[in-house]
């Protein structure tokens, strides 16, 4: 008997992912995630603004670094 494949990772699944963590994730970090250019990613996140998400962008840890995002509430049933 063979072992049923795991379901692979959309983009927009490991977008949320990355932004669920902690420390949340900077667009550099997105744009490797997923392989898009930051206009798409930006555009990801506005997305999930639009489908109930509050997507917060948090103070960089250091000067000169970029800022990171996070999610910090979702949409009920999601």
């Amino acid at each position: 008997m063979s072992k049923p494949k795991p379901a692979r990772e959309t983009k927009s699944a490991a977008i949320c992912r990355l932004l669920s963590r902690k420390s949340g994730a900077d667009l550099t970090t997105l744009e490797k995630a997923t392989g898009w250019q930051p206009h798409s990613v930006r555009a990801a996140l506005s997305n999930l603004r639009k489908t109930g998400y509050q997507v917060d962008r948090l103070k960089p840890k250091t000067n000169g670094a970029s800022a990171p995002y996070r999610i910090t509430a979702t949409p009920e049933g999601a």
